[in-house]
């Protein structure tokens, strides 16, 4: 079923049929178009478009609809062009003629655009519920390690020592990023376009910020034209979600390396690993890895709905039909993914004496020597240079920096005393670094609590948010 043709002397070819379908992929929105065509009859009755009789009618079929929907008793046939003329059909099926009403004042590019927007808002407090359970896991975790030091990277070489606790909860704070930008989508985006009708608003619709309203919005786009060829929502959605699959992809990349054997920091639990068709021993930790390679899919979906609208004049333009895939697969993607990295966090079983166990080597208690050196008023760039000798005559001498001789220390600077080697400790340069985002172990135990009570935060708006639906994220 098509919802137009009057004009049109013939059918359409198949080739059209077959490139202008879309239902196999929006029909996941038929839940939200129930929802907007309940909204829209309500109008209709009040604005005397369909009589009180009749909208009771219409009302009947649109619920038994939504029933058949979710149970699968109703679904798209291979005539339906796309979800508005399947549901449509639907209505006829039931009500005869009369079903065709609910098209009056409104037209598929407004209709399309409140559907995929209620989609999103409720997709988008999905993956933000999702994720704050990967913040809680990893903040769990991070807890139990804030006594154990951990030699820090850049550049993936040691750097300085570290509490182990911080490199775990430092993704806390990314991911709760990710989780804010969702809601700053949300107060940005959670206007309704309906009532825009094609393009120039609808007699019939004089009041969309009562739709609005009974949608869930927060209020009316301001300009009909712009209300039914934005896709910014779209992009913006796929750019939030494109970062949280990076910081995913970060996240099994480095679950990947301390699960090596060349690492031995972590155990993944088997429940959270795959083996080898050919190699017995294999135990591979394939959801880092999708993790990590998943991202490419969350750019690239991104990309292409990027292209998609540069150029687009006007107002709606077919080309829009290419907007829902993306997000589709975006979504998809991170409500199966988060899941099962979340269970992998949490069973993950890290091993203290492993992650320790080299904490000092490659020279990472250098820069407590120039620290030294500048606390007694010697010019860093000089300290520098002079923890730079240390290290050099260690590495000629094949020792570690605490087992230079107090001659050798005043050799290379006669501000290197013997005490030097009290700040040559681990725990006592950890320690050192006690300001609100150092590595200490006070400081970082006081960040996460931090992220404790953002965590409850978050939750509290995910919940609120969510009163403004209709219970419909499970479609």
């Amino acid at each position: 079923m098509t919802l137009w043709g009057g004009r049109f002397e013939g059918s359409p070819d198949d080739a059209l049929s077959a490139l202008s379908r879309s239902v196999e992929f929006d029909w996941r929105l038929a839940p939200y178009e129930i929802e907007v065509n309940l909204a829209h009859l309500n109008n209709l009755i009040e604005q005397s478009v369909v009589t009180k009789e009749d909208g009771a009618r219409l009302k009947q079929a649109l619920m038994e609809l939504a029933t058949e929907i979710g149970s699968g008793k109703f679904t798209y046939s291979k005539a339906d062009e796309d979800v508005h003329s399947a549901i449509e059909r639907g209505l006829v099926e039931k009500c005869g003629e009369l079903g065709g009403s609910i098209r009056a004042g409104r037209s598929r590019n407004d209709l399309v655009v409140t559907d995929f927007k209620l989609y999103l808002i409720d997709h988008l407090l999905e993956v933000a519920a999702l994720v704050a359970e990967l913040v809680k896991v990893l903040n769990s975790q991070a807890k139990k390690h804030l006594d154990v030091a951990a030699p820090g990277f850049t550049h993936t070489q040691h750097a300085q020592p570290i509490t182990f606790a911080q490199e775990l909860s430092k993704h806390s704070h990314s991911l709760l990023r990710d989780i804010d930008r969702i809601f700053d989508w949300l107060n940005r985006n959670s206007k309704s376009p309906y009532g825009a009708g094609a393009l120039a608003g609808s007699p019939l619709v004089p009041k969309p910020e009562k739709i609005a309203k009974e949608l869930g919005f927060t209020g009316v786009m301001a300009n009909s034209i712009d209300a039914v060829s934005d896709r910014d929502f779209a992009a913006e959605a796929l750019f939030d979600l494109a970062m949280l699959g990076i910081h995913l992809s970060r996240i099994g990349e480095e679950f990947i390396l301390w699960s090596s054997n060349e690492f031995n920091w972590v155990q993944i639990s088997d429940a959270y690993t795959t083996g080898s068709s050919i190699m017995p021993q294999k135990k591979n930790a394939d959801i880092a890895e999708l993790a990590r390679g998943k991202s490419g899919r969350f750019i690239g979906n991104l990309t292409s709905l990027l292209v998609v609208l540069k150029g687009l004049p006007f107002a709606y333009n077919r080309d829009l039909q290419e907007d829902k895939e993306p997000v589709f697969d975006s979504i998809d993607q991170l409500l199966v993914l988060l899941p099962a990295l979340t269970g992998m966090v949490q069973t993950a079983k890290f091993n203290p004496d492993k992650i320790s166990a080299n904490v000092t080597s490659g020279f990472s208690l250098a820069t407590e020597i120039a620290d030294y050196l500048a606390k007694k008023q010697v010019p860093f760039a000089i300290a520098h240079e002079a923890a730079g000798m240390c290290v050099k005559l260690c590495e000629s001498n094949s020792i570690e920096l605490d087992q230079l001789t107090d001659a050798q220390f005043a050799q290379i600077h006669p501000a290197l005393t013997s005490d030097v080697r009290d700040v040559l400790d681990v725990k006592a340069a950890v320690a050192s670094r006690s300001s609100s985002l150092g590595t200490a172990g006070a400081s970082v135990g006081k960040a996460i609590a931090e992220l404790d009570k953002q965590i409850s935060r978050v939750e509290g708006e995910i919940s609120n948010h969510r009163k403004l639906l209709s219970g419909m994220i499970s479609q």
